[in-house]
């Protein structure tokens, strides 16, 4: 059973697959922070769309453009950046009542 921490909030994530471009290379596997995904039959399959941060590494990696995300969107880039720099997040959205 997959951690469900891992998961963000439930069907927003701007994070798209296009099984017919997949060359079934693995590299999406292999730099997913959360193991969104996962080879089946030769091709990527998403396990759970919910567990992905938009970070982009998947779409920045895939030779044949089959993924699509907007990375750097909401407060998962946020959270992550803040990790990096050791930083307080900000998801520039004004740091009011619906900021992360």
């Amino acid at each position: 059973m997959l951690d469900e921490k891992l998961r963000y909030l439930k069907d927003v994530v701007s994070l798209q697959l296009n099984r017919e471009k997949c060359i079934g290379c693995g590299l999406c596997t292999t730099v997913c922070p959360h193991a969104v995904f996962d080879l089946v039959d030769g091709k990527a399959r998403l396990i759970d769309r919910n567990r992905c941060m938009e970070c982009g590494a998947c779409a920045r990696n895939c030779p044949t453009a089959a993924i699509t995300v907007h990375p750097g969107v909401g407060c998962a880039s946020a959270i992550v950046h803040s990790w990096l720099t050791g930083k307080e997040p900000s998801c520039d959205c004004g740091g009011g009542s619906d900021c992360c």
